[in-house]
């Protein structure tokens, strides 16, 4: 598998670089957030929500819509699940970091093939937008040492308890938690929890290519 970066022309059908948005403050209060060995999710982040820069995230990036800043960190090196929201995520790293991402097109009958996952590294500072419909799931680190932080910039409530509904979509087997729909692979965690097992083929592990 080859790590494209998100500079180059491949990144341009799952995301882009956001220009000019200052991520300073982001950076300095994500830098105080913990590594652990494994990979952490928080979907609502105090010390990031209470920042004055996330009115500019609700304005400049969502178009005034509520938005949740959290964060992702650990290390990986592995794939094993992927999932899609409605809505673009931001993704913002105090280290470079890799995320493994396909598109939601190539979901053919409700499975997924890893063959079409695609690898991509995001230089530390970047502010990284990757698109509605972009699958992606936990970032993968660079370097085993300083393993991964990264922000996770979202529409409010965004990750939290899955609403309680009837099935009435092909796509209701896929949702896993609110504005979260995801295919996991039959080697996951999440897939022994109950995640519906909608990946084929390798779980990717990059930890041989970093």
């Amino acid at each position: 598998m080859k790590i494209y970066s998100v500079y180059d022309p491949e990144f341009k059908a799952y995301g882009q670089v956001q220009q000019g948005f200052p991520t300073e403050e982001l950076l300095a209060a994500l830098a105080r957030t913990p590594v652990p060995d494994g990979v952490e999710y928080v979907a609502c982040e105090p010390a990031l929500q209470e920042l004055p820069v996330r009115q500019l995230v609700c304005d400049h990036l969502y178009g005034g819509m509520p938005v949740q800043l959290g964060w992702c960190n650990g290390h990986n090196t592995k794939l094993n699940c992927l999932e899609y929201h409605r809505d673009s995520e931001f993704n913002l790293g105090t280290e470079d970091f890799i995320l493994l991402l396909a598109k939601q097109d190539e979901i053919v009958d409700g499975v997924l093939d890893t063959a079409r996952v695609k690898a991509f590294r995001a230089p530390a500072g970047a502010l990284v937008e990757v698109y509605a419909t972009t699958l992606h799931y936990a970032p993968c680190h660079c370097d085993p040492e300083k393993g991964f932080r990264v922000m996770v910039a979202l529409p409010l409530h965004t990750n939290t308890c899955k609403p309680e509904l009837t099935p009435a979509t092909r796509e209701d087997k896929l949702l896993w938690a609110r504005n979260k729909w995801l295919l996991a692979h039959p080697a996951s965690s999440e897939a022994a929890q109950g995640a519906y097992v909608g990946l084929t083929g390798e779980n990717i592990d990059i930890a041989n290519l970093i």
